[in-house]
């Protein structure tokens, strides 16, 4: 099949392309982006790595023209253009347009409802699409769906990753190689500010975020996370149905979320846009600074809770359980969430395998728990990263902790 990867030289675009490149029934890649240079830069990176033929195109997602000639050409597109909130819908619509099946790594909740709306439209398309399929969501919500699995009632629903802890990517960039805010950040800030979708009484809901969560996961594992605005809540919802809580939550320090939440405060009185936000928060102001010191006084932070997980709560065999679902403790494990562009990438470009062979090709929109076979991405997951399994623990590189409440 032929595989256009729109955003592709970004970080995380360009790391599916590395791994789809491998993949069978890969032949040809397209590397597009609006700067052509950086695109055929990645070209040439990765022309002696394997055989699969590849070239740069020049394609700007807000030209609608260009984005469907580009479409045309191809079997699917992998998009990582972001923000989400901006460009998602304007992707997914051109792709079922021209019968190319979609995927993405789209973290704005907001889209993703739009875009599960386009399900119909999909399916009349014989188009496949699977939103979301990254670390978080994606990897996210597959470790959701294994924990959901070993209940017979499900209660609460919790995804989490990491901020500013162990596991947390301190590689990754906040802004652009030219001085402006990447897309990453700037989503960032639209979904710390405003109010977000959560789960609360079994029904979906908006609140504000940065509101803390204190979870005892597992033996030994217990500390506060906040929640953030994700697309978590909103699929697992659906796919799911949580009878108490849902959320997605940042396991983040007390000082970083003090000083989140005054930049989510400054947004939403309009002192802040997005973008003016993001550089804020690459290059920390004075004022905001003190002010966020102020604020960190009595905040609990993440003890010692794991830097990315899912956890639910319910009812197993009759008694209440909780169930945490991670990456098992190995340092392949530490070392693939510490890059969030190789935890991003990897995991769309393993979604792509399973819609090559036809696993995952079902037509309308789907989130990464409905679409994608939760067990195989696993085993494929540990087979990228080969130092995932350690010891005597789980093949797939998968923990499952099951502990009795009360």
């Amino acid at each position: 099949m032929r595989i256009l990867a729109l955003g592709g030289p970004g970080a995380m675009g360009a790391v599916a392309v590395r791994v789809a490149a491998g993949l069978p029934g890969v032949t040809e890649i397209v590397v597009a982006d609006r700067n052509l240079d950086a695109a055929r830069t990645l070209v040439r990176r990765l022309a002696g790595t394997g055989g699969t033929p590849m070239r740069a195109l020049t394609v700007d997602v807000t030209d609608d023209a260009a984005l469907r000639a580009a479409l045309d050409g191809a079997d699917v597109v992998l998009n990582t253009v972001g923000p989400y909130y901006r460009f998602g819908m304007t992707v997914l619509r051109a792709a079922i347009a021209t019968g190319t099946h979609y995927l993405d790594i789209c973290d704005d909740w907001e889209p993703t409802l739009r875009m599960l709306d386009l399900d119909g439209e999909a399916r009349a398309a014989g188009v496949c699409a699977v939103v979301g399929m990254g670390a978080s969501p994606g990897v996210s919500n597959l470790l959701a769906a294994r924990a959901v699995r070993r209940l017979d009632h499900l209660q609460d629903l919790y995804t989490a990753w990491p901020v500013d802890v162990s596991g947390s990517g301190d590689d990754e960039q906040l802004s652009d190689p030219d001085g402006r805010p990447d897309a990453a950040a700037v989503h960032w800030m639209e979904q710390i500010s405003g109010d977000v979708a959560v789960v609360s009484g079994g029904r979906l809901v908006h609140r504000r975020p940065l509101l803390p969560v204190t979870l005892a996961v597992s033996t030994g594992r217990s500390g506060t996370a906040y929640t953030v605005g994700h697309p978590e809540p909103v699929t697992l919802h659906r796919s799911f149905r949580p009878a108490g809580e849902a959320a997605s939550l940042m396991v983040v320090t007390p000082g970083t979320v003090a000083y989140l939440d005054v930049l989510r405060r400054d947004i939403d009185a309009g002192k802040l846009t997005n973008e003016t936000a993001a550089a804020d928060l690459a290059k920390p102001s004075p004022l905001r600074t003190l002010r966020a010191t102020a604020g960190a006084v009595g905040r609990k932070g993440p003890g010692s809770l794991p830097p990315f997980f899912a956890a639910a709560t319910g009812s197993r065999h009759g008694r209440p359980v909780t169930v945490l679902a991670r990456l098992a403790d190995t340092p392949g494990a530490s070392a693939l969430i510490d890059d969030m562009a190789e935890a991003t990438g990897i995991p769309l470009a393993l979604g792509l395998a399973q819609l090559l062979d036809g696993t995952a090709r079902r037509p309308g929109v789907h989130p990464p728990e409905t679409a994608i076979d939760a067990e195989r991405f696993f085993l494929d997951l540990a087979r990228h990263v080969p130092a995932l399994p350690g010891g005597d623990g789980p093949l797939d590189g998968v923990a499952i902790d099951v502990t009795p409440i009360g």
